[in-house]
């Protein structure tokens, strides 16, 4: 257990070593601003009946910081190692390949989490000046950062699966972008059968990530994106770990 927790220091404190996640945090700060901006407006503008967090995530900024910052997080995690050099080392240290696959993405998710941080206090800032206690309700301010949190662990675990599958950080970053593209464009097909029944509409109902996310921020749980999420993450880490301990086999 401690070589785990020394990768996932040593994987974490990479992320503040390098310009990268400097400039990863800036840039999410800066799109939390605009989309903070924008809930200012939209408040001011007109009465809403929608809670703060539903205003929050019904912008575009939201997804862009989900669909951008995971792959940029995630590209050097094995990449790097292998474009440097430093991946043999790193294997044939006494871990396993699950325990590096885990340290990997759990330095990740936790960068990811720091990242959004700064969200906690756009909303402070909304409660203190409404004047309104009520406002913000912490039940949804809650499930809105596990909606978060679950929809970072499958696109973390997806770009940790694009970086072990190259050696160059930038094809990494691309594929990652690109298959979570795919997966949110899943969201839109879904809109399509959500007036129509059979298989295929409840199908694309149950993966879609807008709805689920709506649902996040209204401050409902709803026990099937649970398992969707969490399915999925586990399924990207096994593929990631497969990928990983293929290198005995050639």
């Amino acid at each position: 257990m401690q070589a785990f927790w020394t990768l996932v220091r040593r994987e974490l404190g990479a992320h503040f070593c390098s310009w990268t996640g400097y400039i990863v945090i800036a840039c999410v700060v800066f799109l939390l601003g605009c989309s903070f901006n924008n809930l200012i407006v939209a408040m001011n503008s007109e009465s809403t009946d929608r809670p703060v967090t539903e205003v929050f995530y019904s912008t575009y900024y939201f997804w862009l910081i989900v669909l951008i910052a995971a792959p940029v997080i995630t590209m050097r995690s094995f990449a790097h190692e292998k474009y440097s050099g430093t991946f043999e080392t790193l294997m044939t240290a006494p871990v396993s390949d699950l325990q590096v696959v885990l340290a990997k993405f759990t330095g990740a998710m936790l960068f990811y989490i720091l990242m959004w941080l700064p969200l906690l206090g756009c909303l402070a800032i909304v409660r203190y000046y409404s004047h309104d206690r009520t406002l913000l309700d912490p039940g949804a301010v809650g499930t809105t950062f596990l909606g978060i949190f679950l929809l970072g662990a499958v696109y973390m675990s997806l770009g940790c699966l694009a970086s072990a599958m190259t050696r160059n950080q930038i094809i990494a970053a691309m594929v990652s972008f690109a298959m979570g593209v795919a997966l949110f464009l899943v969201s839109f097909i879904s809109m399509t059968f959500s007036t129509q029944t059979g298989w295929e509409a409840q199908l694309f109902t149950h993966v879609g990530l807008i709805e689920h996310m709506r649902d996040f921020a209204h401050g409902i749980v709803d026990t099937r994106p649970l398992i969707l999420y969490l399915s999925l993450t586990a399924m990207f880490l096994f593929f990631t770990h497969r990928v990983i301990e293929s290198r005995r086999w050639k």
